[in-house]
C-alpha cells in the first residue's frame, strides 16, 4: 500500500524549489536579436559561447555587394516572313519586308537597341531605326519598308542590329531583290 508523503517532506521539498528559482534564471528570458532592430544595411553577426550565451554585444558587418554582371546582347535569325530572296519586282514598287527572330541573349531589347544599314543600299528606308523591343529569350518580329529601285537588277541590303554602346551583335539579314525591265 501507498503511504502519503509528510508534512515535513513537502515543506522541505517547497524549500528546495524557492531556493533553486532565484539561481541562474534571469527575470526576462533571452530573446534573440532580429533585423528589426538592426539599423538598415548591416549584417547581425550573433556567436554563441561555449556554454551557449550569447555575447553582450554583438558585431555588425557592411554586406560586400557585387556588382550585377552585364548582360548579353543576342539575335538570331530565323527566316524570311515576307520578300523571299530572289523576289522579282517591279521599278518603284513598295517593299515590305518582315524577318522572324530571336533575342538569344541575356538582355531585354529597348529604345537604346537600333538597327542599321551595313552593306548594299538604303533601298528608300532609314540607314538607323530603332530596334522592336524584345525580352530576352523572345522571338520578334521585324519590319523595315523599302521602295525596288528604278534601274533593273539585283539588289541587296543587308542590316544589322547595335546595342545601346553603339556595337554590333548578333546574326546581319537582309533583303534580296531583282527589278524587272518596265
Amino acid at each position: 500500500m501507498m503511504r502519503c508523503p509528510t508534512p515535513r517532506f513537502l515543506s522541505l521539498f517547497v524549500i528546495f524549489l524557492a531556493a533553486c528559482a532565484g539561481r541562474g534564471v534571469p527575470a526576462t528570458p533571452y530573446l534573440p536579436p532580429t533585423a528589426a532592430d538592426q539599423p538598415a544595411g548591416s549584417v547581425l553577426l550573433v556567436q554563441a559561447s561555449a556554454t551557449g550565451a550569447a555575447p553582450s554585444e554583438a558585431p555588425t558587418e557592411t554586406p560586400h555587394l557585387t556588382p550585377t554582371p552585364a548582360c548579353t546582347a543576342g539575335l538570331t535569325f530565323l527566316s524570311d516572313l515576307t520578300i523571299p530572296d530572289g523576289t522579282i519586282v517591279a521599278p518603284g514598287d513598295p517593299l515590305d519586308k518582315r524577318w522572324q527572330v530571336e533575342n538569344s541573349g541575356t538582355c531585354n531589347w529597348d529604345s537604346g537597341y537600333s538597327l542599321r544599314l551595313i552593306a548594299g543600299p538604303d533601298l528608300g528606308a532609314p540607314v538607323e531605326q530603332g530596334l522592336f523591343p524584345a525580352r530576352s529569350g523572345a522571338r520578334s518580329m521585324i519590319r523595315l519598308l523599302f521602295t525596288a529601285p528604278e534601274e533593273p537588277g539585283t539588289y541587296r541590303s543587308a542590316w544589322q542590329a547595335y546595342d545601346p554602346d553603339g556595337e554590333p551583335f548578333g546574326d546581319a539579314f537582309f533583303i534580296e531583290i531583282v527589278v524587272t525591265q518596265p
